[in-house]
């Protein structure tokens, strides 16, 4: 089987060579991130028997990197290279060096790499540079492997350090539980990429997937829901006496073991209690939580908004005390400085409901439900404030007045980012238009059922520092991977690669560096890489995309495109096939006659097929006007 599929990605491979839409500069390295600065000469530096690793003697963290860096070397090249406090006369050397005093306006993650024939100098001021660094190598290592230059690396002078800070991904794992093992294979694929902050969404209406000692039930009910296979939000409820056998919890030893994994690879993680809405599988444990204080099952992904009260009671001071416990154990967990609260899509009608809420409200004097939440949301900074933890929450935070030392994550556009930055606040941009790895990479006919659409392009082409604010103030950006429509490890990763790809790159190159019509030739080499490291990914930005209006008379008009350019788009109105022989598309929308029933269509380079074949029904079509 393995052997098959083997054959199967070579050949498929093998076609792409001849596909790829744009030819890349001669030899020119296909390195994602596009490093600032990449001068290349003449040469190659080969790694062989007599090429040995140059590490300072006395620094244990760098000892352990250079183990690190032994191990891939080993894996790339075949040869575990001898460990030398300096060079000898005999063999070439890749030498590592911490050097405080380098000009690098990257700091703490900049680096420096010169490649000669003879020696490969890798330095940084601090570790994190140098592992950066080491990725570029890796990159380099691998994408000549794919040109028969196996065992070395050009002779070239990189120059390099982050746009962004904060580089992250998030993967929800509570509506979908996805094991120990997976998730370091996740961090470890951001790794390779250069992003740096893991944003780890562990609890949620559908599962409340971390262990904590004090609430037992969070885990032995919380983690728990009755299993569905089907379309998100059409799924049974649950029904009496059926058990709750779908999900799955971390104890708190793997997540210290998953924090270490991800610590020795630069990336910081950061988790994600959400409250005070989305807080279901909670309630489910502790129905005291809510306002209602009904026995709710978790939810498996059944409509329930508006009907089940997934909202903590703002007005109960056992809200608070339960909280408490939860970010003690959260805090000790997780030694970076934040700490996730969520904050977005929160209910109020069931608080409208409560006489008991009502109470409150006048008694503090705080006039709106939206008042209320932010009033929530300062009560919990100051719990968290007294664990040294800092909060982010989703750009809803910003309803009702935002907490005085507040980190806004703005995911409904950049709008809220943009209102939080004026305020004073820091902000990471994760627009769902442009972010969110959930959302349809191509043609919904071609592609596992989701319900919006983001093609590579888009991600590509986001600019994360919008006009008319102080830059200062932007902390960051990250790619969200939702899970409600994933529920495998293989999914997760073609929805996240390559569009993170594309996501690395506009966080850490210079804007001016971002080049899509240069992208685009990185993709056939990067996508070797993924296949070697058995990484499922998305080859959707080859495929057909067909978009559709009416006209006067109405009359379907479609348009076809490809984000990848520079191919050919045939397609028939006969039922049959397309191939070069076929019409060509011509850019101008296709009329389609009345009684026709479907319209086919794929794309081409020269001969040769490059996506996959779009079946189109027209009357499919006509509900995209709608």
């Amino acid at each position: 089987m393995k052997k098959s599929f083997a054959v199967k990605t070579s050949i498929y491979l093998l076609a792409l060579v001849f596909i790829c839409p744009i030819i890349r500069a001669q030899d020119k390295p296909a390195i994602v991130p596009e490093p600032v600065s990449l001068v290349q000469g003449k040469g190659r530096f080969v790694i062989n028997d007599q090429t040995s690793l140059i590490l300072p003697s006395g620094n244990a963290e760098l000892a352990r990197l250079g183990n690190q860096a032994n191990e891939w070397f080993g894996v790339l090249t075949g040869h575990n290279l001898p460990v030398k406090s300096k060079a000898t006369g005999a063999g070439n050397s890749i030498r590592l060096l911490l050097n405080p005093e380098l000009n690098n306006p990257g700091n703490d993650e900049g680096y420096e790499l010169s490649v000669t024939e003879h020696e490969v100098k890798l330095q940084a001021r601090k570790m994190a540079g140098l592992f950066y660094g080491l990725q570029t190598i890796r990159q380099l290592l691998q994408l000549s492997a794919e040109t028969n230059q196996q065992h070395s690396l050009p002779v070239v002078e990189i120059v390099d350090y982050p746009r962004l800070k904060w580089r992250g991904l998030m993967l929800d794992v509570s509506r979908h539980f996805f094991s120990k093992d997976f998730v370091k294979k996740y961090i470890d694929d951001m790794a390779h990429y250069k992003f740096n902050v893991f944003h780890w969404h562990l609890t949620d209406d559908q599962g409340w997937r971390i262990e904590i000692k004090s609430l037992p039930r969070l885990t032995e009910v919380g983690a728990w829901r009755v299993p569905r296979t089907g379309q998100w939000w059409s799924y049974t409820p649950p029904q009496k006496d059926e058990k709750a056998s779908y999900g799955g919890y971390y104890t708190q030893q793997d997540i210290k073991e998953i924090i270490a994994y991800a610590a020795e690879r630069h990336i910081t993680i950061v988790p994600e209690i959400d409250v005070p809405g989305h807080s279901l599988a909670a309630i489910a444990a502790y129905p005291y939580l809510s306002a209602t204080g009904y026995n709710y099952p978790v939810n498996p992904g059944s409509k329930f908004y508006n009907i089940d009260d997934n909202t903590l009671n703002p007005a109960d001071e056992r809200v608070y005390a339960f909280l408490d416990k939860v970010f003690t154990e959260v805090a000790a967990l997780f030694p970076g400085d934040y700490v996730h609260i969520g904050g977005d899509e929160c209910t109020k009608n069931f608080w409208q409901q409560s006489a008991v809420v009502q109470d409150f409200m006048k008694q503090q004097g705080i006039k709106t439900e939206h008042e209320l939440q932010s009033y929530f949301i300062k009560r919990v900074e100051k719990i968290l404030k007294k664990k040294k933890k800092k909060i982010i929450g989703w750009n809803e935070i910003l309803e009702g007045g935002l907490a005085p030392e507040a980190t806004v994550m703005s995911w409904q556009g950049m709008q809220g980012g943009i209102e939080a930055a004026k305020q004073g606040h820091q902000v990471i941009f994760t627009p769902s238009s442009n972010t969110y790895l959930d959302l349809y990479q191509g043609d919904p006919l071609l592609e596992p059922d989701t319900y919006d659409m983001l093609r590579l392009k888009t991600a590509y082409q986001w600019n994360p520092f919008p006009a008319g604010i102080d830059s200062t103030y932007v902390l960051g950006g990250q790619g969200n991977l939702w899970s409600e429509s994933v529920p495998t490890a293989r999914h997760a990763e073609y929805m996240t690669w390559p569009r993170s790809l594309a996501l690395s790159e506009v966080f850490w190159s210079p804007r001016g560096k971002q080049n899509w019509a240069d992208f685009q030739t990185k993709l056939i080499p990067q996508f070797k890489i993924l296949d070697a490291a058995q990484i499922n990914y998305s080859r959707a930005a080859f495929d057909v995309l067909a978009t559709v209006k009416l006209d006067q008379e109405k009359q379907l008009l479609v348009s076809l495109s490809t984000d990848v350019d520079s191919l050919d788009i045939y397609y028939t109105l006969d039922n049959t096939n397309p191939d070069p022989s076929s019409v060509r598309y011509n850019g101008t929308p296709i009329v389609i006659p009345k009684g026709i029933y479907q319209i086919r269509a794929q794309s081409f380079k020269g001969n040769t097929a490059a996506g996959k074949l779009l079946i189109a029904p027209c009357g499919e079509l006509e509900k995209r006007t709608r």
